[in-house]
């Protein structure tokens, strides 16, 4: 199944839930943050994209944006298909986990909770995975205050070995 099969058949499923679908070097789906789970679902079962390369998120000055790379490994898919959804709420982003859909997303969803804040909601496991608990801001954003942090500083945020 081609990509533009899929879209054809994700438009004809959920006629209200595709947003965009903007010319970018991969082949580009956007659709509402709300549907990501019924879409995702409808993605891996119907469509067979059964492989999930990749959960990224992008800051832009208006919003975040979240992506999924899925392939079809049982029909070999030539490329991906991009799935992407918008989430205007810089304050408090947040969008369902697509962890029980593909278990791959597992980890590349709490990095992306860890390096740009992003909450992904029903994640079994939403913790920090490359910094400590505790950790001033998230790095990856804009406006994150890209400084060196004095021992003084960071010491009260990081955890205590049990013999402390």
């Amino acid at each position: 199944m081609t990509n533009d099969e899929i879209l054809a058949k994700l438009r004809e499923k959920y006629p209200k839930v595709v947003v965009d679908t903007p010319e970018l070097i991969d082949f580009t789906v956007v659709v509402k943050s709300e549907a990501l789970t019924e879409v995702a679902t409808f993605l891996h079962d119907e469509c067979r994209l059964d492989y999930l390369a990749d959960v990224t998120a992008v800051d832009r000055p208006e919003r975040f944006e979240v992506v999924y790379h899925l392939y079809s490994v049982k029909n070999q898919t030539p490329g991906p298909f991009v799935l992407k959804v918008y989430l205007e709420d810089k304050g408090n982003p947040k969008v369902a986990s697509v962890t029980p859909i593909w278990r791959g997303a597992n980890f590349q969803e709490r990095e992306v909770y860890d390096l740009m804040g992003i909450a992904f909601e029903g994640h079994p496991n939403l913790k920090r995975i490359l910094l400590w608990e505790g950790f001033p801001g998230h790095p990856l954003r804009k406006d994150f205050e890209n400084r060196t942090f004095t021992f003084k500083e960071l010491e009260p945020t990081r955890p205590k070995p049990p013999d402390w």
